[in-house]
């Protein structure tokens, strides 16, 4: 009996399955001992890391102006069909000439032939009313500078802080094609600084004649004959090639010349060049200013010139936001009775309201 109990037990045992292999326990490590510093920072609750605001970003700088501000060219001389291989000839000494605010103190180059039209120097003149001349390219940024701290002694800082070439006797006799300028004028609008040189390159690479003659701008006439298809190769557009071009057929046609612009009144050349497509009042008033190099131009619709007179009289400019979302920082009513005083000398106001909030001018110059 207990044999077959014996049995029956074995039988069971085997049958049953193997017990799974014993779980090896890790070893716990051992806690580092806790030391009064740790026992605070356990203590203390951690603050939660706040969530991080991202700075608004701050509200766009005013446009330099309401029309294309983009003007870089106005006052540049091209160098020549191929500048990277033309060496520039030494500038030659600044002859002084007879000076008048009321009309162009530039040294202007007629486009057909390269001659130069200006104001008679001193050395034309005869020697008795040289002696009397009081008005020259050497001193006539001098009288304008004293008129306008005469009116405003506070002009007095600006002006000892900033030279103006533009005015001063080696910017007046720095010689100017009022065809070519007004051309930069045109190529300039709505493009970059560094697009309107590239543009203006190519332009004048499709008058390969002009590095045997030692022009260094077509003249109107080549313009004026040259197809529209051809001219647009330089990069310009169908508008901005119908606006050169027909600039260049009053050129050619001597309806505007650069006497014209030397002698006539300065509203008389704004009307002449306001009836050209393509050129607006800003523009026209940038290259009477900075080309034809008048002193008495004041432009009310730069918005660089409001907002440094506002901010010369010590308005928060800042601040100065209507609610249509443009900018506008005096009226212009207020302006011109702001700048009646400095007559005839409102060019060399102008630029230096424009260095009041050192708006950038290089474009224009």
């Amino acid at each position: 009996m207990a044999t077959r109990r014996s049995a029956r037990i074995s039988a069971a045992a085997e049958a049953m399955p193997p017990p799974p292999p014993p779980v090896r326990s890790r070893k716990r490590k051992t806690a580092p001992e806790t030391t009064e510093e740790t026992a605070q920072q356990l203590e203390t609750p951690s603050t939660p890391q706040r969530r991080r605001v991202k700075p608004k970003k701050a509200a766009a700088p005013p446009p330099a102006t309401p029309t294309p501000s983009n003007a870089k060219l106005i006052g540049e001389p091209a160098t020549g069909a191929n500048p990277s291989v033309t060496t520039p000839k030494p500038k030659p000494a600044a002859v002084e000439r007879l000076a008048n605010p009321e009309v162009s103190n530039a040294t202007l180059l007629s486009p057909e032939t390269s001659r130069i039209v200006a104001a008679k120097s001193l050395d034309e003149v005869s020697p008795s009313k040289a002696e009397v001349a009081r008005t020259t390219t050497a001193n006539i940024l001098k009288q304008a500078c004293d008129h306008l701290i005469k009116v405003d002694p506070r002009m007095k800082p600006l002006i000892d802080k900033h030279h103006c070439r533009v005015f001063s006797p080696e910017g007046l006799a720095e010689a100017i094609d009022p065809f070519e300028a007004l051309c930069s004028g045109i190529i300039s609008q709505q493009v970059s600084g560094a697009a309107a040189k590239a543009i203006k390159k190519r332009f004048i690479d499709i008058f390969p004649h002009l590095e045997k003659e030692g022009a260094r701008f077509p003249h109107p006439k080549d313009v004026a004959g040259t197809k529209m298809d051809v001219l647009r190769t330089a990069g310009l557009s169908q508008r901005k090639a119908e606006y050169i071009q027909g600039l260049a057929e009053k050129f050619a046609t001597h309806e505007l010349s650069t006497e014209f612009f030397r002698t006539a009144p300065y509203e008389e050349v704004v009307e002449k060049l306001i009836a050209v497509r393509g050129l607006g009042l800003w523009s026209v008033e940038m290259f009477a200013c900075f080309a034809l190099k008048r002193l008495d131009v004041f432009s009310v619709g730069d918005l660089g010139v409001q907002r440094g007179m506002a901010a010369f009289i010590g308005k928060d400019v800042n601040k100065l936001r209507n609610g249509n979302g443009k900018w506008k920082y005096m009226k212009q009513a207020d302006m011109e009775a702001m700048a009646e005083p400095f007559r005839p000398y409102r060019s060399v106001f102008m630029w230096y309201m424009w260095r009041v909030e050192e708006t950038d001018i290089s474009t224009l110059e």
